[in-house]
């Protein structure tokens, strides 16, 4: 199993659509952050990119403890909010990924075996099926949020 980890730390989302990549952007600053950094043991960033419900969720290790997923989420907030959720709370028909796939389902699946919880930030728009790359400015201003709640939850500070 490629992930072979007791914590994965999960960036959902597509680059292409403007705050879709919010959930990559993060592991990539996450990346960053563990350059010169010990990781916590049994730990593994993964940028799954719009995959992660069909390769990730829907195949679960029992060695998974936790599991982080970071996306955008639609949810009654400014832009740029970011908001922990558990999959039994996401806001009912509001977490699909670009094509439309519902993650609710396989994260409820996944969360009878181990921990799951989303850091979920508000978008500012979301382009598809346009191309439009970067995060929009709230969005950009969300993620050292993300990545302090990301960094207390894998025991790294």
């Amino acid at each position: 199993m490629p992930y072979d980890a007791e914590t994965l730390v999960v960036g959902c989302g597509n680059i292409l659509f403007k705050d879709d990549g919010f959930g990559p952007e993060v592991i990539h600053r996450l990346e960053d952050y563990f350059a010169d950094k010990e990781m916590p043991d049994e730990t593994m960033l993964v940028d799954a990119g719009t995959g992660a419900t069909h390769f990730i969720f829907s195949l679960p290790d029992e060695k998974w403890k936790k599991i982080i997923v970071i996306d955008v989420v639609e949810f009654n907030a400014e832009p740029g909010t970011v908001k922990v959720f558990s999959p039994f709370d996401m806001p009912k028909g509001k977490y699909e990924n670009v094509h439309t796939w519902p993650v609710e389902e396989p994260l409820h699946d996944l969360a009878e075996s181990c921990e799951v919880i989303i850091v979920g930030c508000k978008p500012e728009e979301i382009t598809s099926p346009d191309v439009v790359m970067g995060l929009s400015e709230p969005v950009e201003k969300a993620i050292p949020e993300a990545m302090d709640i990301v960094l207390k939850e894998i025991g790294a500070i």
